[in-house]
């Protein structure tokens, strides 16, 4: 018969948030395939797991594939585990469950630690509905096209931010977005963790403040789009009237002091006509 292979969510920074079956089948399968082997090797002498490690990452997986199947078609059952968390959210391994499911293996999930699903639980936003989006462009002008994309989005959005490109994330959702309510999960689970409610600019303001808080891993939480039928005529022409001679802030901030709409019900008003 042909082997397993097991997704096994691993910690995403406090060893103790693994599972008692995570650890049995890391440690009986034949061996594990991880993103980086040095960084899950202390993972694994934590739990005193001996079984053999190789690697498999975003430069090697359609490489390892066909290794990984003929192992598992010799009967050998195979671990999967990334650098943190759920394999595949965010990390390397679609093409490798891909191909198995192509030719018949077994595919079964672990679950365990997500840091999109942990910080969602603790973010204080609507739950009932989530758009997970992943990382976003690198490059300015792709990342401005993707937010603006997601604009009219009425689920709150998640995004995974990587440190160097924090601020400028932020910078790009306070003029796309205004002034949406929104959570910065930093260091999920690690000694430094970090969770941060406030408006788009409040979490702007307060990470340009400290650096320490442009350091580590980010999941950003962005309030979805609020409807806004409650929005009348008269402050719909407002709002249309300025917006064709002010930036839009600012044709916001005036238009919501003359017409007492809220602010950000009219900038996404605006964001959602434009697009039309």
């Amino acid at each position: 018969m042909a082997g397993k292979l097991y997704v096994v969510a691993t910690p995403m920074g406090n060893l103790g948030d693994i599972t008692y079956r995570a650890v049995e089948i890391l440690s009986n399968v034949a061996s594990i395939a991880a993103e980086d082997t040095r960084h899950s090797q202390r993972l694994l002498q934590h739990y005193q797991i001996t079984t053999t490690i190789f690697a498999l990452n975003d430069h090697n997986e359609m490489a390892k594939s066909e290794m990984i199947l003929s192992y598992l078609q010799q009967g050998d059952d195979i671990a999967l585990i990334s650098d943190a968390g759920t394999p595949l959210i965010s990390d390397p391994g679609f093409h490798l469950i891909n191909f198995l499911r192509q030719h018949g293996i077994d595919i079964i999930p672990i679950p365990g630690p997500c840091a999109a699903i942990a910080a969602l639980s603790a973010a204080g936003l609507p739950t009932d509905q989530f758009y997970f989006v992943g990382f976003l462009p690198a490059k300015t002008k792709a990342r401005q096209h993707v937010l603006e994309q997601l604009c009219a989005q009425t689920a709150t959005l998640i995004f995974y931010e990587a440190p160097h490109r924090i601020v400028e994330t932020l910078q790009d959702m306070v003029e796309i977005f205004g002034v949406r309510q929104a959570v910065i999960a930093r260091e999920m689970t690690k000694t430094y963790e970090t969770i941060k409610a406030g408006s788009l600019i409040e979490l702007l303001d307060f990470t340009l403040s400290d650096d320490n808080q442009q350091r580590g891993e980010f999941v950003v939480l962005v309030h979805g789009y609020v409807k806004t039928s409650e929005l009348t005529l008269e402050s719909q022409r407002i709002m249309r009237t300025l917006a064709e001679e002010l930036p839009i802030n600012q044709a916001a901030k005036l238009a919501s002091q003359i017409s007492g709409a809220k602010k950000n019900v009219l900038y996404e008003w605006w964001l959602a006509q434009s697009r039309d």
